[in-house]
């Protein structure tokens, strides 16, 4: 009988041991495909800087960030006054789309949603589109803040109102989605009632914006987003364990002690911040938020520690190369970041669907 239990013990260690095992394989390849996206990264942000109608090697580009005093007078201003701004922008927007995307994916329980959903991207455009079109702004405030301002504002203001909806009858994922798709065709409406009535300068001031463009971008509007998405990232990561558990869901998520509602309206608030931030100060740029987090479920599955992150790094390299593109699809001319964005999002979203069902 002793033999007997002493085997039954060896066989139970024996187990643990294989997972404990097969636990470490899992975390230490999900770190290398984290460490990989962010390599990636890296090499894509330097070949946005180095990217240009001025020549400017990465060398130069090297050495002028150690040492900007070895650098010309002429090239210094384009490295630090127009590339380098330019590409980090282009990371910073990247990285909050990709991570508000994920989180609005994992609460909606919807693998088609995105910032967009709750309408932040069309509430923004009404309040860009408000404050050139009646210029309503302070004397003192600069017209390019001023629109980021508004455009914020009013994505903000779009999620308070889906917020208050949702809480009067009750925020399931249908009740949050379904006030988010009115939303959108309202603000629609009403910003193609504005351009309507704007005159010309402002009509092609607010078709620009809606195009979505990094080369408004300047360190201040960096440090802004830089701030914003320093103060959510962290934010997202401490629910990570309760997010995972949703993904199981609703009723799974509850018999842990997860409040599913709370904790839904607390990460689409925080999806709205980041959101808005991002497309304050660039403009509408779409598929970002979308094509990110697919691109990190793929590589790195459900886990949120891990899918997390990795949806960051994914949009960040996502509009990182989009940048680049942006650039050199047409020799001398800088397209509009949305454009692009748009143009190769849609053929790659196909793939990584038709690849997810291939899986399947």
């Amino acid at each position: 009988m002793s033999l007997f239990r002493n085997e039954i013990a060896q066989a139970a260690v024996s187990s643990e041991d294989a997972l404990s095992r097969q636990y470490a394989r899992f975390t230490v390849v999900r770190v290398a495909i984290l460490l990989g996206l962010a390599v990636a990264l890296v090499l894509s942000f330097l070949t946005d800087v180095a990217t240009g109608t001025s020549s400017l090697a990465v060398s130069d580009i090297l050495r002028g960030l150690i040492n900007p005093d070895v650098l010309g007078k002429a090239q210094a201003v384009i490295l630090w006054d127009v590339r380098l701004p330019y590409a980090v922008m282009a990371v910073l927007v990247g990285a909050a789309l990709g991570l508000a995307g994920a989180e609005m994916q994992t609460v909606l329980n919807n693998a088609l949603a995105s910032p967009f959903t709750l309408g932040v991207s069309a509430a923004a455009m009404l309040g860009a589109s408000v404050v050139i079109v009646f210029n309503v702004l302070p004397a003192w405030l600069n017209q390019n803040y001023g629109v980021a301002l508004g455009a914020f504002v009013f994505a903000v203001g779009s999620t308070m109102l889906i917020h208050a909806l949702s809480r009067v009858y009750g925020a399931t994922v249908d009740t949050v989605v379904l006030f988010g798709i009115a939303m959108v065709f309202v603000l629609n409406a009403l910003v193609a009632l504005i351009q309507f009535v704007a005159d010309a300068d402002a009509l092609q001031q607010v078709v620009f914006w809606n195009m979505g463009s990094l080369t408004r971008a300047t360190w201040g509007k960096i440090a802004i987003v830089a701030g914003v998405l320093a103060v959510c990232l962290p934010l997202s990561m401490m629910h990570v364990w309760a997010m995972t558990a949703l993904r199981g869901g609703e009723d799974h998520a509850r018999s842990f002690g997860i409040p599913v509602e709370r904790l839904r309206l607390l990460v689409m608030l925080r999806v709205s911040l980041l959101a808005a931030v991002a497309v304050c100060f660039v403009g509408t740029i779409g598929f970002v938020g979308l094509v990110g987090p697919h691109i990190s479920r793929l590589a790195l599955g459900e886990d949120h520690r891990f899918y997390l992150p990795g949806s960051a790094l994914a949009g960040a390299l996502v509009l990182s190369l989009a940048s680049i593109a942006s650039k050199l699809l047409v020799p001398g001319l800088i397209l509009p970041v949305g454009i692009v964005t748009s143009l190769v999002g849609i053929p790659l979203f196909m793939v990584l669907i038709l690849t997810q069902r291939r899986g399947a």
